[in-house]
This record gives structure tokens, C-alpha cells and sequence, in this order.
């Protein structure tokens, strides 16, 4: 445990600034190291071994951490091995202020080829700390928890409860995560931020709409092709519908700043057995990106008359299942005070008022919104994705973009537990 250092001259920001320096290299980087070190790959999604090494780890810290592990069944059933959510409780002054949830996500997605360093080795070089989860969204564990740690150290005049909300699904929808979590009863925030980017606040993202497209015909032998019914060019002239539709999306524009218009990609494909047989099943996995301002049930019903429109081939029967639904995070006037304080922090830390705006990504931020809790994105990262190597091979945190964050996190939390919040 480093020494505590007096701040009794320093105004409260600058107090929490310092022990944020004071810890960084020798305790949050060193942290976001060991957990980038060990896998929580999703899928396979074998998460709760990260979860416990986590709860040690933060407990080394001098945090009280509660474990919940999801039960089996319902973890199974999303398609995960195991998961076990991490919850942290710190209580400020007499508790009656807000209480503000901070959530950030274990799990990662698989490594993948072509990378300069091993995926789970935290090499730092030229001021990146290199690996799987650096980015996301494993840097916002550490940024996260050394932003409470300087608070319980060196925040004043505070009332009301800070949680960190550890969860391990947000790669494949969040439900064993923050859905559990709140279905559960284990939280109910006041305010949520979650995990984001450095350089802007997040008050909006898209949703995701995945479906499963099944065609079902007759095989024959492929001498005789007249004699049956060809799955695969059903699927095709569907596909043809849809890329001429995906098309056509690119006229529509969202109305908020940072997220331009839907997408939609076929993902996945499979169908026939042989090459000498006329093919009787194809399936494929589509994704269409929902914007904030559209209506998810719209979007989903003109989908399915399209597909179904478009399926011309005699004998063949077409079968639409939604695989996914994750409704878009829409702004909503509750997350003033949050916006608020994190660009007052901000500017404060480096000198600019950051940038209210959304993200074309889906997150585990629209599960809180949805439920009824404001909140936005923010904690450690580039400008865009893109520069941060997210979801690819070289993946990485600039380092000073954490020290920021902690430090904006930190303050802005300090703001938020003041009384004029209460």
C-alpha cells in the first residue's frame, strides 16, 4: 500500500489529480496488466475465473467485493460456460446522496491472428499498453476503480454511494451481466456511466438486430436439378434483396452527431451437402444496426416482409427467427447532470470541454437506460475505436488517455456526491 500523501493545501480536484499520479505507474498500470493477463475470451465464455482473480485483485486493493455467480442454467442458455458479476459498494458521508454505477466488461472477444505481442501479455511500448480487453473495456476495471480509490482517499464534503458493476457478457448482449444484475435486484442506480472513451462523452448509441434465416427445399440429384428445390439460390436472391436494401439505408441519417446512417451486414452462411446434390437447407445470420430515432418493431417487421417477399423459387420455404434484439441507448433529459460533470471535469483535466455525442456500436449502456437509469459513456480510450485497434488484432490503451479518464472520473464523481446534487 502506497503512503498516503496530504492534499490539505490543494483544492479537492487537485487532491484527487495527485493521488490518481501518485498511483498510476506503480498500481493502475501494473493492475490493468495482470487482468489483460489472464484470457476471458467470449466465446468460448469461460468468465468467471477472471471474475475471481478480479475480486482478489480488487481486494488487494482495499475494496469490500461482492461475487454473484449467474446460475448455470441461465448462463448455458446465453451461450456462455460460466460468469460471475462483481458489484462494489462505497458509501460516502451519510448515504443519502445519489447513488451512480459505474459498468465495465471482462469479457473480450477471441484474440484472433497478427499481432505484434502476445494478446495476453500487457507490453507497453511508446506509451500502448498492448492486449486483448487493454482497450475493451478492461482499462475502465482500472480506470474505474483507482477513480474510487482516489475518492475514498481524497474526496470532501461528499453524500451518497458510488457501485462498480464488474460484468462479464457485453460480447454477446449483456443479459447474464447488467441484465442479471437488475432483474435480479442488485442495484438500483441512480445515474450509470459506462464504459467508453476518453475524449467524449456517449449519450447515445445504435441497437442491434440480428435474425436467422432458414430456407428449406427438396434435395435431388444434380443430374436431375428440375427435380428439386434449391435452398441456396432461394437464400441468394433473398441476399440480392437485401444488399439492394442495405443500399438504399445509406440515405437515411441519424440525427445525432457521431452516428451517421444504419448498416447491415449478412454475417454467416451455410446450406447443402454436397456438390452433386441439389441443396434442401441454407440458413444465414444477418445484423441490422438500429439508429436512437427509429422504432426497433418497425424495423424489424419491414426486414421480415422483405426477406419473405423476396423468397421466389417454387418449392422452397423460408423460416425468420430473431436471434438478437438490443434496443438502442436513446438520450433522454435525466442524463443532463451526468454530461455535465464529466465536461466540467474534463476541461479541467486537460483544458477542453469535451463533445456530447453517440456511437454507431451497441453496449451493455443501453440495458441501464432501458430499465429506467440515466446514463452515458465514458472512461478510457482514443477519439474513435478505430485508432485503439478494438475487436482486431494489436489492440491497445494509450496510457495517458487512462491517467485522464481516472482523473475525470474521479472528479466527476466528487461533483455528482456533492450536496447541490442531492
Amino acid at each position: 500500500m502506497l503512503e498516503k500523501t496530504s492534499c490539505c493545501e490543494k483544492t479537492a480536484s487537485e487532491c484527487l489529480g495527485h493521488v490518481v499520479d501518485r498511483d498510476f505507474d506503480l498500481c493502475q498500470v501494473p493492475f490493468l496488466q495482470e487482468l489483460v493477463g489472464v484470457p476471458s475470451d467470449n466465446p468460448p465464455g469461460d468468465c468467471a475465473p477472471h471474475a475471481r482473480f478480479s475480486a482478489d485483485r480488487l481486494r488487494a486493493l482495499g475494496f469490500e467485493v461482492e461475487c454473484h455467480p449467474v446460475p448455470q442454467d441461465f448462463v448455458q442458455r446465453h451461450g456462455m460456460q460460466s460468469a460471475t458479476n462483481l458489484i462494489i459498494r462505497e458509501r460516502f458521508g451519510n448515504g443519502s446522496g445519489p447513488v451512480i454505477a459505474l459498468n465495465a466488461h471482462g469479457d473480450v472477444v477471441p484474440p484472433g491472428e497478427g499481432w505484434m505481442h502476445d494478446p495476453y501479455g500487457g507490453v507497453i511500448e511508446d506509451g500502448k499498453l498492448y492486449g486483448r480487453g487493454a482497450a475493451v473495456s478492461k482499462s475502465d476495471f482500472a480506470t474505474y476503480a483507482f477513480a474510487l480509490r482516489a475518492l475514498k482517499e481524497a474526496g470532501s464534503d461528499l453524500s451518497g454511494t458510488v457501485e462498480l458493476h464488474l460484468t462479464y457478457d457485453e460480447e454477446i448482449g449483456g443479459h447474464v451481466g447488467p441484465g442479471w444484475l437488475l432483474s435480479e435486484g442488485l442495484s438500483t442506480p441512480d445515474y450509470v456511466i459506462s464504459a467508453g472513451f476518453t475524449y467524449d462523452v456517449m449519450i447515445a448509441h445504435n441497437g442491434s438486430l440480428q435474425l436467422d434465416v432458414a430456407f428449406t427445399g427438396k434435395a435431388a440429384h444434380s443430374a436431375w436439378p428440375e427435380t428439386g428445390a434449391d435452398a441456396i439460390e432461394a437464400a441468394c436472391r433473398v441476399m440480392t434483396a437485401l444488399y439492394a436494401y442495405r443500399d438504399r439505408l445509406a440515405k437515411t441519417v441519424c440525427s445525432i452527431p457521431g452516428i451517421e446512417s444504419p448498416t447491415l451486414v449478412i454475417g454467416t452462411i451455410n446450406g447443402g451437402v454436397a456438390a452433386n446434390v441439389v441443396p434442401e437447407q441454407a440458413t444465414f445470420r444477418l445484423e441490422r444496426r438500429i439508429l436512437p430515432d427509429e422504432k426497433a418493431a418497425e424495423v424489424e417487421a419491414e426486414l421480415r416482409q422483405l426477406i419473405l417477399n423476396a423468397v421466389d423459387v417454387p418449392g422452397v420455404s423460408c423460416v425468420v427467427t430473431q436471434h438478437l434484439l438490443a434496443l438502442p441507448l436513446v438520450p433522454d433529459e435525466g442524463q443532463a447532470p451526468l454530461i455535465g460533470a464529466l465536461q466540467d471535469a474534463a476541461e479541467a483535466v486537460f483544458g477542453e470541454r469535451i463533445a456530447v455525442k453517440g456511437m454507431p456500436l451497441f453496449t451493455d449502456a443501453r440495458i441501464y437506460s432501458n430499465a429506467g437509469y440515466p446514463t452515458v459513456l465514458y472512461g478510457a480510450g482514443p477519439r474513435r475505436l478505430q485508432d485503439a485497434n478494438g475487436h482486431r488484432a494489436n489492440e491497445h490503451v494509450v496510457l495517458e488517455d487512462m491517467r485522464r479518464a481516472t482523473k475525470v472520473v474521479a472528479m466527476a464523481l466528487s461533483r455528482l456526491l456533492r450536496s447541490e446534487f442531492e
